[in-house]
């Protein structure tokens, strides 16, 4: 009796072990396949795509979405998020998470008068337009959300002009099963 309820628990817990696999081939595979679209729509646009552990980063300088000391999309913008909006709409259990960065420098007397005050302000408000528009492209608005970051996580020093440059951007992370 002991020995069948043994091999029982045994095969359950290979059973399970194997569909745990499964489902991380299948996160993997759906990832894969995102990051291969989204690789093909930007050849040769000002865009990094990494797939990282669990997750696909998209980087897009903010000189590609927005005029300089700006926070709203002109058409260039929306062409270039346009390209991503068929991949993130297929989605039905992956959260899209669109985070803005900006540099270090203070904000200008013109966003003053347009109620930015400091650089968590015109990242939150970049972000939200990203959101805003992808959501106008068919991304499911219970997945997709809007983080504003300032001037946190630099990727690059702000004391140089390219390092203030690569600081300034939007990413958008695919955090989910893929699919």
């Amino acid at each position: 009796m002991i020995s069948i309820k043994r091999t029982l628990l045994v095969l359950s817990v290979s059973a399970l072990s194997l569909l745990a696999a499964c489902v991380t081939q299948q996160k993997y595979n759906n990832l894969d396949q995102a990051y291969s679209q989204l690789q093909q729509a930007y050849q040769g646009d000002e865009v990094q795509i990494r797939q990282l552990q669990g997750e696909l980063r998209i980087t897009i300088r903010d000189k590609i979405l927005f005029p300089e000391g700006g926070f709203n999309l002109d058409s260039k913008a929306k062409q270039v998020l346009a390209k991503m909006a068929p991949t993130l709409s297929g989605f039905k259990n992956t959260k899209v998470v669109v985070r803005g960065y900006t540099d270090n420098e203070s904000i200008g007397p013109g966003l003053r008068r347009q109620g930015i005050t400091t650089n968590l302000d015109l990242s939150s408000k970049r972000a939200d337009n990203v959101v805003d528009f992808l959501l106008t492209q068919g991304v499911d608005k219970n997945l997709i959300s809007a983080q504003g970051m300032g001037d946190t996580n630099p990727v690059a020093s702000n004391d140089t002009p390219d390092g203030k440059a690569q600081n300034r951007r939007i990413e958008v992370t695919l955090v989910g099963p893929g699919n």
